[in-house]
């Protein structure tokens, strides 16, 4: 019988609960962290990190960072070191344990580090406009008892995600995620990967890091609890996990690293480790303004997520839109952009830097 989400909801958080209270191996891959960030980590978050790859790596100095199912706070106090006193850091988990150990420690980091620009919110990171810790204060004020008291508990839940969403839209610069999304119910991930899509800025990036499967996950193993909370019945095939970014509307999707030994072989199937960059951006309308680009190398011909192919060497006029994408990253360095009067225009390399106060429009 196939579990429904509710059911897979409740096995994660039981697992994770009692992965807050006592070290359990079996949750996580060998990761290896820059060493200097972890000097001021307790040991007690140290041990429970259940992660399975560094998405923090590719954080940047002054970000905004959205951290999806923080747990006890490892990858946001790293982050927090990162991106500095201008920076900002916010953990979303729904494991009442996890946030409590990571909280826990949050005057103790702060202290250490020197500044504390890090908070942490009780929520589903499918559904990042509703912070259950708010709902759950209402509730406490407005015990729901009939009827009636059910319908209002209903509205305050959409006042909540309308009028006071837990991650404003257009507001993160990077979103990172280290061995979550794959605990999402099935028929969640979809809406996960849009939320992801909504808070990021234009020109912003979510940066994953997830168990992928070298073949799809048959039914009879989606059915088990037990594999579901472990990381292996949700993984998404590899070219699956791809395609859920391009779906959302992300572009410039790539591969940042990719386990070569696989972390665990179950029924003939493969598990690993896949770190995965995507950007917000090429939405919108295509206007014609003069502009062309001509593509270095080192391939003959490239085709982007939008159906243009570039011949290697010769110059193609393209939109507006497409024109401010080639200079910024992941293309940066690709392109040479060229002007409506044929003169080349330097490539965007502070574009959508906050401390530099880039525009990423």
């Amino acid at each position: 019988m196939k579990l429904d989400q509710d059911e897979v909801t409740r096995a994660v958080g039981e697992r994770y609960a009692a992965g807050a209270q006592a070290v359990e191996a079996e949750l996580c891959c060998p990761v290896s962290y820059d060493g200097k960030y972890l000097k001021v980590l307790p040991e007690a978050i140290l041990e429970r990190d259940y992660g399975c790859g560094d998405p923090s790596q590719h954080i940047l100095e002054g970000e905004t960072v959205l951290d999806l199912g923080s747990g006890g706070g490892k990858i946001c106090y790293i982050a927090s070191q990162v991106v500095g006193p201008q920076g900002r850091v916010i953990g979303v988990d729904m494991t009442t344990d996890m946030l409590e150990l990571a909280r826990d420690h949050q005057d103790t980091v702060a202290e250490r580090i020197g500044w504390n620009n890090v908070s942490f919110h009780r929520g589903r990171i499918e559904d990042l406009r509703l912070d259950v810790d708010k709902l759950g204060a209402w509730l406490a004020a407005n015990p729901v008892q009939d009827v009636a008291s059910y319908e209002a508990m209903e509205q305050e839940r959409e006042r909540l995600r309308r009028d006071d969403p837990m991650v404003e839209t257009d507001s993160i610069d990077v979103v990172v995620s280290n061995c979550v999304l794959n605990l999402v119910a099935p028929d969640l991930k979809r809406q996960l990967f849009e939320e992801t899509f909504r808070v990021l800025k234009r020109g912003g990036r979510a940066v994953i890091s997830d168990i992928v499967a070298s073949t799809e996950v048959p039914k009879a193993m989606q059915e088990d609890a037990d594999l579901w909370s472990g990381c292996i019945s949700g993984a998404f095939e590899e070219e699956s996990f791809l395609k859920a970014f391009e779906d959302a509307g992300f572009h410039g999707i790539e591969i940042l690293a990719r386990q070569e030994e696989p972390w665990q072989v179950v029924q003939g199937i493969e598990f690993r480790s896949m770190t995965v960059a995507a950007y917000k951006g090429k939405h919108g309308e295509c206007i014609d303004a003069g502009q062309s680009v001509v593509y270095h190398g080192p391939f003959r011909s490239v085709l982007d997520d939008d159906g243009h192919r570039f011949e290697r060497g010769r110059r193609e006029a393209v939109c507006e839109k497409t024109f401010a994408l080639l200079g910024r990253a992941p293309y940066r360095g690709l392109f040479t952009r060229l002007k409506e009067d044929g003169v080349a225009e330097r490539d965007m390399e502070q574009m959508c830097s906050p401390q530099e106060g880039g525009d990423c429009c």
